[in-house]
């Protein structure tokens, strides 16, 4: 038995089939383009994100026997939101993604009528670009005459999990779950429904939004005349981060785990209770049993480390490849006093500035491209250090995502934290937790005892040298994050 993982990230879906021994069997990837109408703003076409979902499918196929597949579980970017007509499916303009900062000002301003207390008491958030309750916001303020379909119930409103389900069945859906509606601004974290009083205040019709569902069970079927002749039970959907904790198999309090993905997020996951936190962190829901149970997560929301990566690829074409970043920064021993702070989208936890921009500071004639792309690695470790400082002190940190793949990566941030880093053997832990979730809702796995038996060690990576050095160079790093503060507000 197997199941299929839909992985719709921010730059591409992965497709993966993952057997019952938790190995990968197939997989498959698309990319898609990447809108940047305006500074600080992010896009994406809906319809794109569909084809590149479906081709990363085919990928599959091509080299695996469908017959085998019990179930389908889909792992999405949260925070993006889509309108979509509930009978076409089309989409009447492009998605607001997550990393857009064009709501700033609204959040200033609802932050100045005095709702922000009130807001993060309901939702363990904060005002922020960030999440999608501004963003639907916006576009009913700056796009009424869409807004109005949005209100007459012509369109649907969702994050991609839910649009990618209305496509899978032809429109007979229209779900989400805890995980992904938790980041959105309007759900009640406590109760795990939607609040009609957030609905109220960000001016989101109740009836638009998708229904709330569990993690896993018995969720929706795809069409087959939709989805490549499957006719699957749909039994598995968790944004992301929280699926990767689930693929982590972080299922007792206190487990935690670092994805590195287009951002970086720390979760830490708090059982049945919501820990709040002063330290600039999230309170979110994890994922919800089929019997009711919530289970809840702290988080650190890193907005920029692989896409930094991409950016040194494509902006600056300095690197072919991501791949190449370890061999290229390995030819310097550092960064030679050579800063990168990559707020391309602003800083997230725990420094939330949505104004501050991207630095590179420290450059001598002796730079070269190495130099900027270790301190590109740098960053990343320093800002999984910067969240990893506001949590409790841990023996271990484990870690996934595409670029733990990085050995030069996994020993920095080692480097960097005083701990082991611990990168599992399947480090594409976003899909195999939707894998996981998808299995358990269909008998695949009977339970999370199975599932911890899948867990394989890849490799340790062991803290190395001093840390007298390791501090200078995160205060030098911290010191560089204070210049990039509030640079779009600049004259």
């Amino acid at each position: 038995m197997s199941v299929l993982a839909i992985d719709a990230g921010t730059t591409g879906v992965t497709a993966v089939v993952v057997e019952e021994d938790g190995s990968v069997a197939a997989k498959g990837y698309e990319e898609f383009a990447q809108h940047f109408p305006k500074p600080g703003w992010v896009e994406h076409v809906p319809e794109e994100i569909w084809q590149a979902t479906l081709e990363a499918t085919r990928q599959v196929l091509r080299s695996y026997d469908a017959t085998r597949l019990q179930a389908v579980g889909i792992t999405n970017q949260r925070e993006t939101v889509l309108l979509w007509d509930r009978e076409t499916l089309g989409s009447p303009r492009r998605a607001i993604v997550w990393q857009d900062r064009r709501t700033a000002d609204l959040c200033a301003r609802l932050r100045d009528e005095g709702h922000e207390d009130r807001v993060s008491e309901l939702t363990g958030l904060r005002l922020d670009p960030y999440f999608s309750g501004t963003k639907l916001m916006w576009l009913r303020e700056h796009e009424p005459h869409t807004w109005a379909l949005v209100e007459s119930g012509r369109y649907a409103v969702g994050t991609v999990d839910s649009y990618l389900i209305a496509r899978m069945t032809r429109g007979t859906y229209h779900v989400t779950d805890v995980s992904n509606a938790s980041r959105t601004l309007l759900m009640d974290l406590s109760t795990g429904e939607w609040s009609d009083e957030l609905c109220e205040l960000f001016g989101v019709p109740r009836d638009a939004l998708p229904e709330l569902v569990p993690n896993w069970g018995e969720i929706a079927v795809t069409d087959p005349k939709t989805f490549l002749d499957l006719s699957l039970p749909i039994a598995g959907v968790a944004g992301d981060q929280q699926s990767a904790l689930f693929g982590q198999t972080c299922f007792d309090e206190g487990d935690a785990k670092c994805t590195y993905g287009t951002g970086s997020f720390v979760l830490t996951n708090c059982g049945s209770s919501i820990e709040r936190s002063e330290a600039g962190l999230l309170a979110t829901a994890a994922w919800r049993s089929p019997d009711g149970e919530l289970t809840y997560a702290t988080e650190g929301a890193i907005f920029v480390t692989g896409a930094a990566v991409q950016w040194l690829r494509d902006g600056l074409q300095i690197v072919g490849s991501a791949a190449e970043t370890q061999a290229v920064a390995g030819t310097v021993p550092d960064s030679e006093g050579v800063v990168f702070v990559p707020a391309l989208t602003g800083l997230g936890a725990p420094h939330w500035d949505p104004h501050a921009r991207g630095l590179i500071i420290g450059i001598t004639r002796g730079t070269t491209r190495a130099h900027v792309v270790r301190a590109t690695l740098e960053a990343i470790a320093f800002e999984v250090r910067d969240v990893l400082e506001t949590m409790p002190a841990r023996s271990s940190l484990r870690v996934d995502g595409g670029a733990a793949a990085n050995d030069l990566l996994c020993q920095i941030q080692a480097d960097q934290l005083g701990v082991p880093v611990e990168r599992p053997k399947v480090v594409e832990t976003t899909a195999l937790g939707a894998a996981f979730l998808a299995g358990l809702g269909a008998g695949v796995w009977s339970s999370s005892d199975d599932l911890r038996h899948t867990w394989s060690l890849d490799r340790r990576f062991e803290p190395r040298g001093d840390r007298a050095t390791a501090d200078a160079a995160h205060a030098r790093w911290r010191d560089a994050v204070e210049r990039s503060k509030g640079w779009a507000d600049q004259p």
